[in-house]
């Protein structure tokens, strides 16, 4: 029986730098082992991933995020594809529909839908992502009802209910047209769901919410759970951060500094670690086969050995690639975090006892509990331990992971 998950292990050294802040501007931490460690957060890591060129070229376009719903709306209507298919009331009927939020007060909230289109969207909405793709089909589901129009018992039924109303204690009656499109709401979310197959792979064409998932904020929108988690990347060892005194010379100025500031940096070994859930990630691009799961992660391997938080790079150029690269097919997934919860002694250095203190751990871990992996491993000057396939290049082992870690 395959596999379900693959592990990713990296290890990356990264010269000084002051890659992820916090509200206070300093860098962002983490207490392990008892010991102050460098934090990078996963959700600066996954952005710096999607955002990224070799995203774009290899994964294709990424999730709209946002909760600028008025923002959101110029984008789509301002889309030359969406112009070509469908009218602007059409693509306007689909936004109000899409974006409709009742509940949004923490960045991930269950899915609440409004069937009333005159009823009025919650002013707390949540960033989320939007997919194109899926925008689209529920356009041409808009498209396809209104075109349909009401059955004549659907009329009847529009009547009766507007007949039925009664008479506010202030303002008037609910129009004809408000009944009418209560049933017309009602036939696009039953036509929604039977889109479901249409919508996965609709929603598989922003990888990002394919790998990371999402919670549905707004009326229409789809839950999907995520396929890829991905840890907070810490140091292998403990950090004391320096402290830089920086000016910036004014060429007019006779004396003195235009600018006086402070910048926490470090450097230090990190440990990048992430699982991916193979079948949850072929369900969430609409039940794909494998061979297309693994292609996407050889390409989640490459993001995960290679992109380095923006932040502060113009001044410091921390650009560096990974010292170690190593991937596992298991039945669990699997951290080898543990391996550092002592930290890491320079001896000199940190990269050669940080590749020595992480092959031991898999080896205890691995023997321990007698997991079942096929595991490779890319690393620069150092050579796997038994039981771990040594690649040459990163592009061998991505080669290795399309081919399912059998070759």
């Amino acid at each position: 029986m395959d596999k379900n998950f693959i592990n990713f292990h990296i290890l990356i050294s990264h010269s000084p730098s002051c890659l992820n802040r916090d509200d206070m501007n300093m860098q962002k931490s983490a207490i392990f082992g008892g010991k102050r460690r460098v934090r990078i957060s996963s959700q600066s890591l996954k952005r710096t991933m999607r955002t990224s060129d070799y995203y774009k070229v290899n994964l294709g376009e990424p999730s709209i995020r946002s909760h600028h719903l008025d923002l959101l709306k110029e984008a789509f209507l301002s889309d030359e594809k969406l112009k070509i298919e469908f009218n602007d009331a059409i693509v306007q009927e689909a936004l109000e529909r899409f974006v409709k939020t009742q509940i949004t007060t923490e960045e991930n909230d269950d899915d609440q839908t409004a069937d009333d289109p005159e009823s009025k969207p919650d002013k707390k909405l949540a960033v989320a992502p939007w997919v194109k793709e899926e925008f689209r089909v529920l356009c041409r589901v808009v498209k396809e009802v209104r075109n349909a129009g009401l059955a004549a018992e659907e009329e009847e039924k529009a009547k009766k209910d507007y007949e039925k109303q009664k008479q506010p204690k202030k303002g008037e009656k609910k129009p004809l047209e408000h009944f009418r499109g209560q049933i017309i709401a009602k036939k696009i979310e039953t036509k929604m769901k039977e889109s479901k197959a249409a919508l996965l792979v609709a929603i598989g064409s922003a990888k990002d919410v394919a790998l990371s998932g999402r919670m549905a904020t707004s009326g229409l929108m789809t839950t999907i759970e995520g396929a890829l988690a991905v840890a907070h990347v810490i140091t292998t060892h403990a950090v004391d951060a320096d402290i830089d005194w920086f000016t910036a010379v004014d060429d007019l100025q006779e004396l003195g500094s235009g600018h006086l500031d402070t910048q926490e940096f470090s450097s230090g070994v990190f440990y990048r670690y992430a699982s991916l859930n193979i079948s949850q990630l072929q369900e969430n691009l609409g039940n794909a086969p494998r061979e297309k799961a693994l292609e996407i992660a050889a390409h989640v391997l490459h993001l995960m050995a290679t992109v380095v938080p923006s932040a502060k790079q113009q001044s410091f150029a921390a650009h560096n690639l990974a010292d170690l690269a190593m991937v596992s097919f298991s039945d669990i997934p699997v951290s080898l975090a543990n391996a550092f919860e002592e930290p890491v002694k320079p001896g000199p250095g940190f990269i050669k006892p940080s590749v020595k203190a992480f092959h031991e751990y898999w080896q205890a871990v691995h023997n321990g509990y007698g997991l079942n992996e096929r595991c490779a491993e890319f690393a620069i000057g150092h050579e796997p331990p038994v039981g771990i396939t040594g690649k040459k290049a990163l592009e061998d082992l991505k080669t290795w992971m399309r081919a399912n870690g059998e070759v």
